[in-house]
C-alpha cells in the first residue's frame, strides 16, 4: 500500500510523456489523475488565450512548486545542456524527489522556458505590437511605453537575482559580456531589440534593464500622420524635402522618435536609388528595395576587432551610395559625414541628439572638436553640407511630434545658424521666417505646392 501513491505518480508521468509524443490541442483535455485543485487550475489557464510570464510563474507556484525547486531543476538542466521540455522537466523533478501533476509540470516548464530561453516575465510585453520600450529598475518595478509615455506594468520578478540572470543571458545572446568586470552592456539582440543593462553596484540596488523594441516593418508616413507625429498636410512638405534631395538631420531627445521618422522618410526614396546605412546599432528598417546596412562592432576580449561608426562612414563612401545615412551622429564621424555631403552625395541624412533645432550647429561643433576639427572649419563644411533640421519632441502626454523644421544659413560671422521655417500646429505646419528659404531649396529639385502644407 505504501508504494501505491508512488506508482500512481509514475503512471501520471508516463501518461504525460505519452501525450508529449502525440500531442493534443492545448487545453483540450484536463490532466487525468490529477487533484481537483490542479484540474481546476488547468482549465482556468487553458481558457486564457493571453497568458503572461507572471501568470506562468503563478501557475508553477500554485501547483506547490517553490522557488528553490525551480532553481534546482534549472541547475540540473543547465548541467545537462538540455532545454526545458516537459519530458526533461518531469525527469528532473523526479530526480529531485518531487512528483507533480501534469498541470504543475507544465507550469514549471512554462516558467523555466520563460527564464532560460525567453525574456522571463517581460516576454508578453515584448511580444505586444504596441510596445516600444520596456524598462526594469527593480524586481517589482517594470515600466512599459506603448507610445503614450511610460506606465507601470503589472509584472514582477521573483528577486533581484532573477533580473540579473535575465540581463546576463540576454547579453550572452547578443554576444556580449556582462559581469562584475564589465558591469554594463549596450547591444542588439538577434530580433533587433536594443538592449542596455547595468549591474550593481554601478546600478544602485538592482540590475537596470532597458529594452527598445523595434517593429519588423517601418511605419509609413501616413501612419505617422494618423498617430499625430506629422500634422495634417505635413507629409507634402516632407515629401518635397526628400524629392529635392536636401541633406537633413533629425534632432530630438532620447525616445522622441528620430529613428522611426527617419525610417519612414527613407521609404519615400525612389526605388532606383541605393541607400547605404551606417549605424552604431542596426535600428533603421526602411521599406525600400535597395538598402545596404552596416553596423559597428565592439572589440573582443583581447581588444582587437573594433569597428567604429567612423570606419563605417568611410567604407560607405566606397559603396556607391545614392543616399548616405548615419543612424546617429554622436562622435568624430561627423567630420566624415560632412565631408561626404560636400563631395556630391546629396540627400544624405542622419539623427543627432539635441534639445532644439537651433542647438544642432552647436552640438555638431562639439562633436567635431572630438575629431580635432576647429570651429571655423566645421562651420564652413556645415554650411555647404546640410540644408534642413527636423526636430522632434514628446509632449507631456508622451506623444511624439515634429515640433519644428529649420533651415540653415551662414551668418556674416561665418558661423552657421538655423532659422525656423515651419512650426507645429494641430491644423498643419505654420509658416515661419525661414519658409521662403525652405521653398527655394525644395524648388531646386522638384516643384513644391504653392499652398502651405
Amino acid at each position: 500500500m505504501n508504494g501505491l501513491p508512488l506508482m500512481n505518480g509514475f503512471a501520471r508521468m508516463n501518461g504525460l510523456s505519452a501525450r508529449l509524443k502525440d500531442p493534443e490541442p492545448a487545453g483540450s483535455v484536463a490532466p487525468a489523475g490529477n487533484t481537483a485543485r490542479s484540474a481546476a487550475l488547468f482549465h482556468a489557464r487553458a481558457a486564457s488565450k493571453a497568458d503572461t510570464g507572471e501568470a506562468a510563474q503563478d501557475r508553477a507556484a500554485g501547483g506547490g512548486t517553490a522557488r528553490p525547486l525551480l532553481d534546482a531543476v534549472r541547475l540540473r538542466l543547465a548541467r545537462a545542456g538540455a532545454e526545458p521540455t516537459p519530458a526533461r522537466v518531469a525527469v528532473a523533478l523526479r530526480e529531485e524527489g518531487r512528483l507533480l501533476g501534469d498541470a504543475e509540470v507544465l507550469g514549471v516548464v512554462t516558467a523555466l522556458r520563460s527564464e532560460m530561453i525567453g525574456s522571463g516575465p517581460l516576454e508578453p510585453l515584448l511580444a505586444a505590437p504596441d510596445v516600444t520600450d520596456v524598462l526594469v529598475t527593480a524586481p517589482d518595478e517594470v515600466w512599459v511605453d506603448r507610445g503614450g509615455g511610460l506606465r507601470r506594468a503589472d509584472v514582477h520578478f521573483p528577486d533581484a537575482a532573477a533580473v540579473r540572470r535575465l540581463a546576463q543571458r540576454l547579453a550572452a545572446v547578443a554576444g556580449r559580456r556582462l559581469d562584475d568586470a564589465h558591469p554594463w552592456v549596450d547591444a542588439r539582440l538577434p530580433d533587433g531589440t536594443r538592449l542596455h543593462a547595468v549591474l550593481p553596484p554601478v546600478a544602485v540596488g538592482s540590475t537596470c534593464l532597458s529594452l527598445r523594441v523595434l517593429r519588423p516593418k517601418a511605419f509609413t508616413l501616413d501612419e505617422l500622420a494618423a498617430a499625430g507625429t506629422v500634422p495634417p498636410g505635413g507629409d507634402r512638405l516632407l515629401r518635397s524635402i526628400l524629392a529635392a534631395r536636401l541633406s537633413f538631420l533629425i534632432s530630438g531627445g532620447t525616445g522622441s522618435g528620430k529613428t522611426t521618422l527617419l525610417s519612414a522618410l527613407l521609404g519615400l526614396v525612389g526605388e532606383e536609388e541605393r541607400i547605404v546605412l551606417a549605424e552604431d546599432s542596426a535600428e533603421l528598417r526602411p521599406d525600400h528595395p535597395h538598402v545596404v546596412r552596416l553596423e559597428t562592432r565592439p572589440a573582443n576580449q583581447e581588444g582587437a576587432g573594433l569597428v567604429t561608426l567612423r570606419d563605417l562612414v568611410r567604407q560607405a563612401l566606397r559603396m556607391r551610395p545614392d543616399r548616405l545615412v548615419v543612424g546617429e551622429v554622436r562622435g568624430p564621424e561627423v567630420t566624415d559625414l560632412l565631408a561626404a555631403l560636400n563631395t556630391g552625395h546629396e540627400g544624405g541624412c542622419g539623427t543627432v541628439h539635441a534639445n532644439a533645432a537651433a542647438d544642432v550647429p552647436t552640438r555638431l561643433e562639439a562633436l567635431g572638436s572630438t575629431a580635432g576639427l576647429d570651429r571655423a572649419a566645421l562651420h564652413s563644411q556645415l554650411a555647404a553640407a546640410l540644408s534642413v533640421v527636423l526636430h522632434l519632441e514628446r509632449d507631456r502626454a508622451g506623444r511624439r511630434r515634429i515640433a519644428e523644421i529649420h533651415v540653415l544659413d551662414r551668418a556674416p560671422s561665418g558661423l552657421v545658424t538655423t532659422t525656423p521655417a515651419a512650426l507645429w500646429h494641430p491644423a498643419g505646419f505654420r509658416r515661419a521666417e525661414g519658409w521662403p528659404r525652405l521653398t527655394e531649396l525644395c524648388d531646386r529639385g522638384r516643384a513644391m505646392d504653392g499652398e502651405a502644407p
